[in-house]
């Protein structure tokens, strides 16, 4: 075990020595999210709507009193634009899966400061598909990693994308992306039954996702759904 340790080590170090991490961002040599970098992500300031995250509304806002969304509420620490969407887009279309950590510890320095009731952590899932062309799920690798530092278990099996659906991306309003992703996910098992879900996405739009994920984890058993993006696109 101390062998294999040291040989890890020794493995990260020579890999560092030949590709030194560089910066996401700005491109410097320091680390793959330099300081002044993370300093300067734009935050999603307040005041916000409780429910849907959606800026300008400091309760709940006319769209969620119309129709509220099956989760609890919606959290995100930045605004989906410069270097925010820079790291998004680096870990999930440019397989830069080594930022899942450091968007992961911002995550938790976050929800020191404004706590979620979580038991587990659940990823928002790809269709098996896409993820097997991409090579891995960045909301899994973000959703572990946020797990270490909370010491809370992560579950990306329970919760699964039944059947393939287009990119939210490519879709030009609310009403297109609520029907595109509508019953796209199922619980396969009874897991989560009491359990208080946080679930976990790179970024939030509409919360279309989030919605429908929340609805199928609330059939499957969990006592409440909340959602937890990186960046949120205003």
């Amino acid at each position: 075990m101390i062998i294999g340790s040291i040989l890890s080590k020794a493995g990260r170090q020579a890999v560092d020595w030949l590709f030194p991490p560089r910066c996401a961002v700005c491109g410097s040599a320091e680390s793959f999210l330099c300081l002044n970098c993370r300093e300067l992500l734009p935050r999603a300031e307040r005041p916000r709507c409780p429910v849907c995250w959606q800026p300008g509304a400091a309760s709940v806002c006319p769209k969620c009193e119309r129709l509220r969304p099956a989760f609890d509420g919606l959290r995100s620490p930045y605004v989906f634009e410069a270097g925010a969407r820079e790291l998004v887009h680096g870990l999930k279309y440019q397989h830069q899966s080594v930022l899942a950590e450091p968007m992961a510890d911002l995550l938790y320095r976050y929800l020191l400061d404004d706590p979620l009731p979580a038991d587990v952590l659940v990823p928002v899932p790809l269709f098996f598909r896409r993820e097997r062309i991409r090579g891995y799920n960045q909301s899994t690798l973000l959703a572990r990693a946020l797990a270490r530092h909370l010491g809370l278990p992560p579950d990306d099996r329970t919760l699964v994308r039944a059947r393939n659906t287009a990119s939210q991306a490519r879709t030009s309003n609310v009403d297109e992306r609520r029907v595109n992703v509508r019953d796209a996910f199922r619980c396969r098992d009874r897991q989560l039954v009491g359990k208080r879900v946080l679930l976990i996405d790179d970024v939030s739009t509409t919360g279309a996702t989030l919605d429908s994920c929340a609805r199928a984890l609330l059939d499957g058993g969990a006592t409440s759904v909340w959602g937890l993006t990186f960046a949120h696109e205003d």
